[in-house]
C-alpha cells in the first residue's frame, strides 16, 4: 500500500461542499504546512476537471474542461503528502469514470468522502439546483419524477449524485470499508463550524489548521423566489439567452446575490403525503451504510427527514402568494438596473443584457 494519500470528496451536492472546498481554498497555505495539499490549479476550485471526468454539457461550458482531469491528476502525483480532491459533481461519475479516476490516483491510497443529507431537505435543494441551472419543472412534477424513478437505476441525474448507495458503490469498488467515509450534516441549528469539523475528522486534520472562513455559499431560495425564476427561465428560453450570460446575470446577480438574501422566505418543503417516501429513502440508505461497514462522521439518524407538525400549514412551492413573487420581482429589477448603472461598458452590452431581463421580469 503507498504511503501517499488522497481524499476525494465526491460530494453530494447541496451539502455545504461549496463551503468545505472555500474554507479548503483560504487555508491552503497554512494546511500544507501540516502536510496536506488542495492542489486547485489556476482555477478557484476544481470544477472544471470534474466536468472533464463526468463528461457532461453543463450548459455549454464542457469544451473549457477539456484536459482539466488530467492536468489535475498531474498536480496531485508531483504533490508531496496527503492530497484533497473536492467537488460535488464527481458524484454523478458512471461506473467506468469512477473507475478511471481511481486507476488514475492508484499512484496513492485512496480515500472516498460522501457528504450526505436527508433526502426530505435534498428534494427542495435539488429542485432549486436545476431551476438556477435555467430548467422549468414544477416541483410537483420534479417530486413525481423521482418517486416513479428507481435510486439503484440512477436513470436521473438526482439519484445519480444523491443516491448514497449508488454513489458509494460506483466510487467505493476495490476500497476497504476503512477508505470510504460518509459524513452526515448536522440538523439546522447546530454549531455553525459542525460540518467542517466533522469534515475534518473524516480528512485526518486538525480543525485549528484551518481558521480562516470565507463566504462562498450555494444558498437556497423560497417558494415565491423558485417560482418566480421558473417564469423567468421560460421567458428566457423563448428570448434565446445565452448560457454565460444568464450564469452572470441571473443565477449570480439576480438568485445568489439577491434573491437568496431577502428575509422572511417561505422555504420549499415535501408534501405531508411525501414523508413515508422520504423516510424509506432514508431507512435504505441508513441500512446499507450498516451493512457496509464504512467510517461514519456523525449521527445516521441525521438522514432521517423531520416531519413538521401535525397543524402545521403546508404551502405548495408552486402556489406562492402573488404579492411575494411580485416583491421578489421587484428586488430583481433593482438589482440589474443597479449593477447596469455601476457597470456601464462601453457599447452598453451589459446595460442592454440587463435591461432585456428586466423586461422579461416585468411580464
Amino acid at each position: 500500500m503507498s504511503s501517499r494519500r488522497v481524499y476525494l470528496h465526491v460530494g453530494a451536492p447541496k451539502t455545504g461542499t461549496t463551503y468545505v472546498q472555500d474554507r479548503l481554498a483560504l487555508n491552503a497555505a497554512s494546511l500544507r504546512r501540516h502536510g496536506y495539499r488542495y492542489p486547485v490549479g489556476p482555477h478557484q476550485d476544481m470544477f472544471l476537471p470534474a466536468l472533464d471526468l463526468v463528461d457532461r454539457p453543463w450548459g455549454g461550458m464542457r469544451p473549457q474542461a477539456a484536459g482539466e482531469w488530467e492536468k489535475l491528476v498531474r498536480r496531485v502525483r508531483r504533490t508531496s503528502g496527503t492530497a484533497v480532491v473536492s467537488h460535488e459533481i464527481l458524484a454523478g461519475a458512471k461506473p467506468a469514470e469512477a473507475r478511471r479516476a481511481l486507476s488514475d490516483l492508484s499512484f496513492a491510497e485512496v480515500h472516498v468522502v460522501y457528504s450526505a443529507r436527508d433526502v426530505a431537505r435534498q428534494v427542495a435543494a435539488e429542485w432549486q439546483e436545476q431551476l438556477k441551472h435555467q430548467r422549468r419543472v414544477s416541483f410537483r412534477t420534479f417530486l413525481a419524477q423521482l418517486r416513479d424513478s428507481d435510486q439503484r437505476r440512477a436513470t436521473r441525474w438526482f439519484w445519480r449524485v444523491q443516491g448514497l448507495p449508488g454513489v458509494l458503490e460506483r466510487w467505493g469498488g476495490g476500497l476497504r470499508p476503512e477508505q470510504v467515509h460518509v459524513v452526515t450534516v448536522p440538523r439546522p441549528g447546530g454549531p455553525p463550524a459542525e460540518l467542517w469539523e466533522r469534515f475534518c475528522t473524516a480528512l485526518g486534520i486538525d480543525p485549528t489548521w484551518a481558521p480562516r472562513e470565507g463566504g462562498r455559499r450555494n444558498p437556497s431560495i423560497g417558494t415565491a423566489e423558485s417560482t418566480l425564476l421558473r417564469r423567468v427561465n421560460r421567458r428566457l428560453k423563448a428570448a434565446g439567452l445565452p448560457s454565460d450570460q444568464y450564469r452572470t446575470l441571473v443565477r449570480q446577480l439576480v438568485v445568489h446575490e439577491t434573491l437568496a438574501a431577502r428575509p422572511d422566505m417561505v422555504p420549499v418543503t415535501l408534501p405531508p403525503d411525501a414523508y413515508d417516501w422520504a423516510e424509506e429513502i432514508a431507512q435504505t440508505w441508513i441500512d446499507w451504510v450498516k451493512g457496509s461497514g464504512v467510517d461514519v462522521v456523525g449521527d445516521l439518524d441525521e438522514l432521517r427527514p423531520v416531519r413538521p407538525a401535525a397543524d402545521e400549514e403546508w404551502l405548495d412551492p408552486d402556489r406562492p402568494r402573488q404579492r411575494e413573487v411580485t416583491s421578489a420581482a421587484i428586488d430583481a429589477i433593482v438589482a440589474l438596473t443597479l449593477e447596469a448603472a455601476r457597470r456601464p461598458d462601453p457599447d452598453d452590452r451589459l446595460a442592454a443584457r440587463a435591461a432585456r431581463l428586466a423586461r422579461q421580469l416585468r411580464r
